[in-house]
């Protein structure tokens, strides 16, 4: 790791303050609700109201389509500042937030390199997707942020265990014979707690959850292997089977904590669903089997939505920004024009997602070449953001949305931080070969950053001239 600890945190604050700053400055604009806030903030409100998604119509339980965690979340922000704007965005801010300073410490720790670790940092700060879904209360940047921590937790658990079993090597322990001392390991179970979470913001995060447990497993296996142990892969599953299955248990329980209210509330959507269809409900089961049918009617729900919707795009499309996404549009005035245009667009900063193809191209390079771990992490954590939309996209047509990609971002990021590290060049480098490497990563990074700029006013609801709104067009209708 880089010696300069105490001054990295330092770096990191400052990249965490101009992020913050670009989220908070103007938050309550658009006024009202824009997009699902309308669903999202609402249901936060009737959770502090009624500690469970309300109908006022019926004045009963409502029937949701997401897991509760992230209306919680968006709630605490209602609760501290009021049902206002402010209040039902605030957390998203803060969600992210944290996510840039999670990247830019998992992004030093990988690359060793607190430089490669703020870049990372401020791409994202500088993303316009990252900063669109900061600043607006829908569920998929709590989504991002659960995922993201879980992963980088993860990683702490794979530097935990190789210490371990270098620490045998160094006392002279044959891995033959031997184990290291195993204590619990508490950076696996952080990431089961996390990836719980995520799961209780949206079901999306069950491909991360199945990555957890591979990459889990073969990281384990892995550090055997480099230890010298005979038969790395049958050890691992041995000696790990039972905190994997901890995970597991750690990830269940955190995932039906979320729905505390619903099984506290007897008004909740299909709370007595064996009761109302003239069945026993014993204690404890009884909830569970009722909780079970619930989240059959939500799968059938996902399942059957096919509506064709004019903002929709298929997997294929997102890294080419095909089809961004509309928040708020108005034509009101003033702007010191005839017609003006005023538009929150969640559109990721096409200097950036442009880049992320070719710098998932250098990744599975390097992965290949260089048998380097970090290339397969960042391929395959991007991958399970994208690719398991496919099946949807074939087997039933649902509609989706250039949302859904917001998982895969961070990963995404860190494929463009490691494709700008191989243009920087090992330390083993020439001091010119260094320094032309840096001048043009640095060159890039400020092309992004005025690429952000110019479509600041779309990110933000800035009422312009319509004229400049269209020039913003770049590919025409598909982002009209």
């Amino acid at each position: 790791m880089p010696a300069d600890g105490p001054a990295s945190w330092l770096f990191t604050a400052a990249v965490a303050a101009v992020a913050a700053l670009l989220r908070l400055v103007g938050l309550a604009h658009p006024k009202g609700k824009i997009f699902d806030e309308i669903y999202y903030a609402t249901d936060a409100h009737n959770l502090l109201l009624h500690g469970v998604e309300w109908d006022d119509k019926t004045d009963s339980g409502s029937f949701i389509a997401h897991p509760p965690l992230g209306k919680w979340i968006i709630g605490v922000g209602e609760l501290l500042f009021g049902n206002n704007e402010t209040g039902w965005r605030i957390m998203s801010v803060v969600a992210g937030v944290v996510s840039v300073v999670i990247l830019v410490r998992l992004a030093r720790r990988m690359f060793r390199s607190t430089l490669l670790g703020c870049t990372a940092g401020l791409l994202m700060t500088l993303d316009g997707m990252a900063f669109v879904s900061s600043r607006v209360a829908l569920l998929d940047i709590f989504l991002m942020m659960f995922v993201l921590a879980a992963f980088a937790c993860l990683v702490m658990d794979r530097e935990a265990v190789r210490a371990r079993w270098l620490g045998l090597l160094e006392r002279g322990g044959d891995p033959a014979t031997e184990r290291p001392a195993h204590g619990v390991p508490w950076w696996r179970l952080a990431a089961a707690v996390l990836l719980g979470a995520g799961m209780a913001v949206k079901w999306s995060a069950v491909w991360y959850i199945l990555l957890f447990f591979v990459l889990a497993y073969v990281w384990d296996a892995h550090a055997r292997r480099a230890a010298g142990v005979r038969h790395p892969w049958r050890d691992a599953i041995l000696d790990e089977f039972g905190w994997l299955l901890a995970s597991l248990g750690v990830i269940v329980v955190v995932y039906l904590a979320a729905w505390s209210g619903w099984f506290a509330n007897d008004h909740s959507w299909d709370r007595h669903w064996l009761r109302d269809h003239h069945m026993p409900e014993p204690p404890v089961i009884g909830a569970l089997v009722n909780l079970f049918e619930y989240h059959r009617d939500i799968l059938a729900f996902h399942t059957g939505l096919t509506t064709k919707h004019g903002y929709q795009s298929w997997p294929l499309q997102w890294l080419t920004l095909a089809r961004p996404v509309s928040y708020y549009y108005s034509a009101n005035g003033p702007c010191g024009s005839n017609q003006c245009a005023a538009e929150v667009l969640l559109l990721g900063t096409p200097a950036l997602w442009w880049a992320f193809v070719p710098a998932l191209g250098a990744t599975a390079w390097w992965a290949i070449a260089k048998r380097d771990w970090r290339g397969w992490f960042v391929l395959v954590g991007a991958a399970m953001g994208i690719v398991p939309w496919l099946y949807y996209q074939f087997s039933d047509h649902r509609t989706m949305f250039y949302f859904y990609a917001l998982p895969a971002e961070p990963f995404l990021v860190l494929a463009v931080t490691m494709a700008l590290g191989m243009v920087i060049g090992p330390r083993t480098a020439t001091a010119e070969r260094r320094l032309v490497g840096a001048l043009v990563a640095g060159g890039y990074v400020a092309i992004v950053a005025l690429c952000f700029l110019y479509f600041y006013p779309l990110y933000v609801g800035e009422t312009i001239p319509y004229s400049d709104w269209f020039a913003r067009m770049w590919l025409g209708n598909k982002w009209i």
